[in-house]
């Protein structure tokens, strides 16, 4: 394991591993520990203000992932990715905010980054994250 894991901001672990599957806590834009973009998403804000934020929450949980690998280990697919996005009413632009993680990960891991997905709008999240994103993986030996 690398040691990649972003800090918990509680009682859980950034991951857990059962077998070839890899499950992510949710994880929101932050960096050491430190929540860098603060929401809520506003109903007039444009997909794209909030582009950082969102790549950032799917760096941390590839992170997570990623530390769940032994030597030899790499991620086989991302099987499911659910992207939380707290929002005021009337915003509806959830899966063009939830693309910006899909494209993320494609470009870490290739068309295996591609998996199923939602995109769920919320009141509120932790800390006043705008977004959390958890995400299920598969493992495969390197190649």
């Amino acid at each position: 394991m690398s040691g990649l894991s972003p800090v918990p901001q509680g009682l859980y672990r950034t991951a857990t591993r059962a077998g070839g599957l890899i499950f992510t806590a949710g994880m929101t834009p932050r960096r050491e520990g430190v929540m860098l973009v603060t929401g809520p998403v506003r109903r007039g804000d444009p997909p794209e203000a909030w582009r950082a934020a969102v790549e950032l929450a799917a760096a941390n949980a590839l992170a997570a992932a990623t530390d769940q690998l032994a030597e030899g280990e790499r991620i086989a697919a991302v099987l499911s990715l659910t992207v939380f996005v707290a929002a005021e009413t009337g915003f509806t632009a959830h899966a063009r905010l939830a693309d910006f993680a899909s494209a993320f990960l494609r470009d870490a891991l290739g068309e295996a980054g591609i998996g199923s997905r939602a995109a769920l709008g919320v009141a509120t999240l932790p800390g006043n994250a705008p977004v959390e994103i958890q995400l299920v993986a598969s493992v495969a030996a390197e190649v």
